[in-house]
């Protein structure tokens, strides 16, 4: 099957959701590949009949140079073709700055670092790293959706840059609640923030599974990300709070149906492609994923694609 064939089975609505929706965090737990297989991974899934839904490949600032070395073959000089990076900063926030712009003059077209990710607490963090981004760099700015979090999302918004949610982890106690979750999103939307998200969205539909690979892991509740994605929809529609927690808990992947004229949550609430356009452009921009196989493999038994 060709790459071709492949999106053309694919709903519309499913395609305009799920672009580039995918950032490949494989180097991170719970996967933690070795930096050669993660890139060996990424090169594959990029030449494979999904590559449309693959994103950013995703590397702390520490590994740049080793990603280089691992990377190097596969990657051509053809700025039309580059493997977009999202690096993810260390402490030293200004440090990281200056790596990813030298990184980029020395590499690119064939790589480029276009965004960073940072965890931000302060409005200071925010306004001075905005200020020093080097050129055709934007920053996801990692924000818990604790008291007073609106400030620094009302901060990032001045700032022209974006959010970043942790929606998960490798214990259930990492994952914030639907409530949380709702909170942020709305805060973004009304503050007209695009944001990404993190961890724990492995699969599609909200489930209670294993929250990592290994024999007898710890289970969980996780976040679904189809859940996430079409709840920030309906909040860009002005939702209520209680529908959109409602849609985050929902585990009955029956419930969902996409068509080329849009998606249907219960057969009675409805986006079109225009609104799934919207909520991409600037609602949530992507997820990271530690797996690109498996939210794959779980839309493929579901019938998405």
């Amino acid at each position: 099957m060709t790459t071709a064939a492949a999106q053309t089975n694919v709903k519309e609505s499913v395609r305009l959701l799920l672009t580039e929706a995918i950032d490949y965090a494989g180097l991170f737990p719970p996967a933690a590949l070795s930096m050669s297989e993660a890139v060996i991974n990424y090169a594959t899934y990029r030449n494979s009949n999904y590559n449309w839904m693959l994103g950013r490949f995703v590397v702390g600032v520490g590994r740049l140079r080793e990603f280089y070395e691992a990377a190097a073959d596969f990657v051509s000089r053809d700025a039309s073709t580059a493997w977009r990076i999202a690096v993810v900063a260390s402490d030293d926030l200004q440090a990281t700055l200056r790596t990813v712009e030298d990184f980029n003059l020395a590499n690119g077209p064939g790589i480029i670092c276009d965004s960073i990710e940072m965890k931000a607490v302060t409005r200071y963090q925010i306004e001075t790293v905005s200020a020093s981004l080097p050129a055709g760099v934007s920053v996801y700015f990692e924000i818990e959706p604790k008291d007073g979090f609106d400030e620094l999302i009302a901060a990032t918004a001045f700032a022209e840059q974006r959010a970043k949610i942790r929606t998960g982890g490798v214990v259930p106690e990492a994952f914030p609640s639907s409530e949380s979750v709702v909170r942020f999103v709305q805060t973004c939307v009304a503050a007209n923030v695009p944001f990404k998200a993190t961890a724990g969205l492995h699969h599609p539909i909200r489930c209670f599974r294993p929250l990592t690979y290994l024999e007898n892991s710890v289970q969980g509740t996780m976040h679904g990300f189809l859940n996430l994605f079409l709840m920030t929809g309906f909040a860009r529609e002005s939702y209520r709070p209680s529908f959109l927690v409602d849609l985050m808990e929902e585990e009955f992947e029956e419930v969902f149906e996409f068509s080329d004229a849009g998606v249907k949550w219960r057969n009675e609430y409805a986006l079109n492609l225009v609104e799934i356009e919207q909520l991409r452009a600037h609602g949530i921009h992507s997820f990271g994923s530690c797996s690109f196989d498996e939210p794959i493999a779980d839309l493929q038994s579901l019938g998405i694609l």
